[in-house]
Formats: C-alpha cells, structure tokens, sequence
C-alpha cells in the first residue's frame, strides 16, 4: 500500500453562496484536468483538515473539498438554519454545476459516508464511484449505540463526563438533552457542552485513546459547530425514513464502490457497513470492495486506514471522467 501523499498546495478556493443564508468554502487542488474527486467530510459540522487533501495522486486528480453549511470556513458559522441533509447534497450539485465537472467520484468517512450515500442515491448519474471510510447510515439504533447505550460499556471512563453534565431526569434521550443545552440561551453552558459532546466522539475515535487527538474539542469554535450541527441532525435523524440509506443502496449497486471498514470502529460499528454491503449485493456484486481492518477503529488518522484509503483513491485511477 501507498502511503498518503506529500502534502501539497491548493490551486484555488473560494466561497460559494448557496442559499440567502449559506456560503460555503471551497478548495481544489491537484490537477487541473485530472479525474474530479469530490471530499465529503465527517461531523456533521466537523470541517476539512489539509491532511484531507493527501489521499489523492495531485498528478492525477482533481480534488474538490469543501465545508459543510456552518462548519470550518463556512459561513454563518455554526449555524442549524436550512441546515438538514438534503440542503447538504444540493450543495454538491450546486458546487458540481459552479466548477463545471460532469460527473466526479464520491469520498467520504463517517458522516461523509452518510452523505456521500445521500448523494449518489438521489444524483446516481453524477457518480464515477464511491469511496466510503467508517459507514454510518443515521438508524436510530446507531445512533443510540453511541449517544445513550452501547459503546459507554466500553469506554465508562469518558461516558461519565458525558453522562454527567445532564440531569439525571433527563438522560433517557441523551441526544435531546444535549440538543437543548446547544441551542439555549446560556452561552457557558452551550460552550460546556459542545465541549463535553465533542470530547466524548474524539475519545473513542482510534483504537487506542490519543490525547492530542482529544485536544481538538479544547478548540470552542471547533467544537461548537461540530456538537452543535451534529446534534441537531441527530435530533432530526437526518430528516430522512430510518433505514433509507441501507434501503435505497439498489440505487447505486451499478457503481464501483469500495467500503473501508475499522473492525473496533465504536463510533460507527462495522454491522452498518456490512448491512450496507448486503444491500449493495454483497460478495455476488463484483463492483464492490468490501474491507475490514482488523486493528483500527472508527478515525481516519489511523496509519492502517489511511493506507487503506489512499490505496482505493490509487484502485479507482483505472476510471475515466
């Protein structure tokens, strides 16, 4: 496997107005008349990180990465106004349309693997294929896993200050509670809580628990969009039928997809990204790759899944825009 790329430079960037109230931050880098790459970041509300440029050859793709509405450089910041899924996925067409690409293949990880599924269901004639990290497809039973009971079997130690900035009158709907706090009036407290929230995914994001990792919900602003926007869809459960990703995966079964998959991934376990890989056919499907990594777990900072990703990212040089 390839390592990730030296990193390198943007070409251009800029701010595309998407709706009276969004603008959203845009970069493309690599080659200027490469294959077009479309990056969809985690959270939501998580933002882009330069290191995000690097799982792509620049002598051979064009890659687009962009901020989500109110996360990284986008503006308003932090805001939930016309902020649901489907806002999102007009976003890329709209970002599609503004840099005049024909059709582009999908990466994402996490929430982007989320996205990048909402994506290429509703536009599957826009899509060369899809890369996809850490599968996570908005079931409430996924999102229960992780936000009220499951996963805190394995990490109690970082679930009790979670747990403990709610009352316990209300830690029943631990997603809704939190939701109130994010966007009520008390500054402190929202600042508190995003806080706590953000500190709580960044925990039990690797397989071994990276403190340097975990200072990034020390960053208020960082942290703010990112509990915030995720809360409020969480909250909404997408705004879409629970189930519809896994259920409209037929949609896309023609595409070539490759699914990476941390077998200790906590935050997004790997039973969605098999039920995904069923829907999608499963092994009597030869346009999908299905990958589990046997000692990683949900980031896509660890070694293993980078080399991972930057290996699909090299797999799919074969596709032609």
């Amino acid at each position: 496997m390839a390592p990730v790329y030296s990193a390198f430079a943007v070409n251009k960037s800029g701010h595309l107005q998407v709706s009276d109230v969004h603008s959203i931050y845009w970069e493309e880098c690599g080659l200027s008349t490469g294959v077009p790459i479309v990056y969809l970041h985690g959270g939501p509300g998580g933002g882009i990180e330069d290191s995000d440029r690097q799982y792509f050859d620049p002598s051979h793709y064009r890659s687009i990465l962009f901020d989500q509405r109110g996360s990284g450089k986008s503006l308003p910041h932090a805001s939930l106004e016309d902020n649901t899924t489907w806002h999102l996925v007009s976003d890329i067409e709209a970002l599609r349309e503004h840099l005049k690409i024909e059709k582009w293949i999908v990466f994402g990880g996490s929430w982007g693997s989320t996205l990048a599924l909402a994506y290429s269901q509703k536009h599957p004639e826009r899509c060369l294929g899809l890369i996809l990290r850490g599968i996570f497809t908005l079931r409430r039973e996924e999102l229960e896993w992780f936000y009220q009971k499951g996963a805190d079997m394995l990490f109690p130690d970082f679930f009790e200050p979670y747990k403990a900035i709610i009352p316990v009158e209300e830690r029943s709907d631990m997603m809704k509670a939190y939701y109130k706090r994010l966007t009520g009036n008390d500054e402190e407290l929202r600042l508190k809580c995003a806080s706590t929230w953000s500190t709580w995914e960044t925990a039990t994001s690797k397989l071994v628990v990276d403190p340097e990792y975990i200072k990034k919900a020390a960053d208020p602003k960082w942290a703010l969009a990112f509990a915030r926007i995720e809360c409020h869809f969480f909250v909404n459960g997408g705004w879409m039928q629970d189930g519809q990703l896994i259920e409209e995966a037929h949609k896309i079964k023609h595409l070539p997809i490759i699914i990476v998959q941390g077998r200790y991934d906590v935050v997004c376990p790997a039973k969605t990204s098999w039920d995904l890989y069923q829907a999608l056919g499963g092994k009597d499907n030869t346009n999908v790759e299905y990958q589990i990594i046997d000692d990683v777990g949900h980031s896509a900072h660890e070694k293993k899944v980078e080399l991972a990703l930057v290996d699909a990212a090299d797999k799919f040089k074969s596709i032609k825009a």
